[in-house]
This record gives structure tokens, sequence and C-alpha cells, in this order.
């Protein structure tokens, strides 16, 4: 069984990625897999170009924001934009990432686990650490017995927990964690998984982004996401609604 990096929901945010690649048990792993939401935020052409350049190694995975970011560059996204920095990010984004980011799949798997974003099912279906087993069940009837262990993202808040002999894994968030500061990671080895967080200098990742992104609300956007943090009680309270299913 190969050793897996998870690194899911960097949505552009550079600094942050680049500690997480720093970590040693990031550049010893077999593989490193994204588990979608990759581009989507400040710094979306040099995020998506640093990891192109680690090769094979890494393993693409399509989140729901990536899938949108596709539409909006294609002027096929009839809906009103998630927020306010997608729309952006898409049309900076070359051809080549574009044609990248629409040809990557749903899901992964790799020896008994499946990677995805949200759901193995649904791309922005949302499903939380204390959903009841009867969703979890709903979200995973289409599975194949032999999968054993799903990893997602979405949420960006990491948990690990059992549903039905299977293990469920939220690798929570690279670029905008919430519940506790700093880049959110999972490592699944062959004797388990573990949920990492790496130690960030949010100032200093703020202050390279200001200086280094043309986004005109980066001086909001990372005061939003970098200089502060969300409680993940107020995620939670937030995402409920959606995750009822």
């Amino acid at each position: 069984m190969a050793t897996v990096a998870v690194l899911a929901d960097v949505h552009g945010v550079l600094p942050a990625l680049e500690v997480v690649l720093a970590e040693g048990d990031v550049q010893s792993a077999d593989r490193v897999v994204l588990a979608g939401d990759i581009a989507s935020g400040p710094l979306p052409v040099e995020t998506l170009d640093r990891l192109s350049s680690l090769g094979e190694r890494v393993v693409w995975v399509r989140g729901n924001a990536d899938r949108e970011l596709v539409e909006m560059a294609r002027g096929e996204f009839d809906q009103e934009p998630p927020d306010a920095v997608s729309p952006w990010a898409a049309r900076e984004l070359r051809a080549d990432q574009v044609e990248l980011l629409a040809s990557l799949p749903t899901t992964v798997t790799i020896g008994d686990a499946l990677y995805c974003h949200a759901t193995p099912r649904d791309d922005e279906e949302m499903v939380l650490v204390d959903s009841p087993i009867s969703r979890w069940a709903q979200v995973f009837s289409t599975l194949p017995d032999e999968v054993r262990t799903v990893v997602c993202g979405h949420t960006h808040m990491p948990f690990a927990r059992q549903v039905d002999r299977r293990l469920v894994v939220n690798a929570g968030s690279v670029g905008m964690p919430y519940g506790a500061p700093g880049p959110s990671w999972a490592l699944v080895t062959p004797d388990g998984v573990q949920l990492r967080r790496s130690a960030l200098d949010s100032t200093k990742a703020a202050e390279r982004i200001v200086a280094e992104s043309s986004y005109p609300g980066r001086e909001a956007w990372v005061a939003e996401y970098l200089l502060s943090n969300y409680s993940d009680t107020e995620a939670l309270e937030a995402f409920r609604p959606r995750a009822e299913g």
C-alpha cells in the first residue's frame, strides 16, 4: 500500500501550499492527492504551475470550485458566482490550465481507499462529522464493498470517523482552514491515517499575497481567510441545512 499525502482545498493560496509541500512526510510520500478546489483563490495560475511541476507523483481530483472555474472561463456558468474571487481567477487561467481542470476525474481509487472532493457521488454534496449514520449510508449507497476508506475535503474542517466499518477522513483545507489556523492535510499510510496541521506565518503569507496577486479584493480576502480564522462551530451551523439531505 502506498503512502499518500492528501491536500484538499488549496484555493490558490500558494504560501500555504508551499509550507505543506515542504513537510518531510509530503516530500517522501509515494503519491500526493489533490482532493479538489485547487485553484479558486488569489494566486490561481501560480498554484497550478507549482503543482504541475511535481510531475506524475501528483494525483489530481476535481472539486466543485474547479468545475465552476472551467465553466466561468468558457462562458458557461449561468448562476450567481459563489464568491468574488472565482470570476477573477477564471479570467486569469491560461487555456492549458482550463483544459487541465476540465480533464480531472471526480474520484480516484488507490488500493482500498477512494479519494474525492465532497462525496463519491457529487462534488458539492455536504456531509459533516456529526451527520447521522443514515445520511452517510445514503451518500455511500453506490460504493463497492472493496472501498474501505473514503478521503475527502470540501468542508475545510478535518476529521476521521468510522461509518459502518468504513473509515471516513476529511483532510481539511490547505488554503482556507476552519476551526484552527494553519494548513490542514492528511497522511494515509499502511498503518492508518494521520490528520496533520502545518505551521504558517499568516502575516507573512498575507503580505506575500497582497504583493504578488493582482486580485482587486486581495486585502479583504487575506483579512478574512489568513489573518482571521472561522470557528468550526460557526461553519458546522452554517453548513448543517445543506447536509441534511
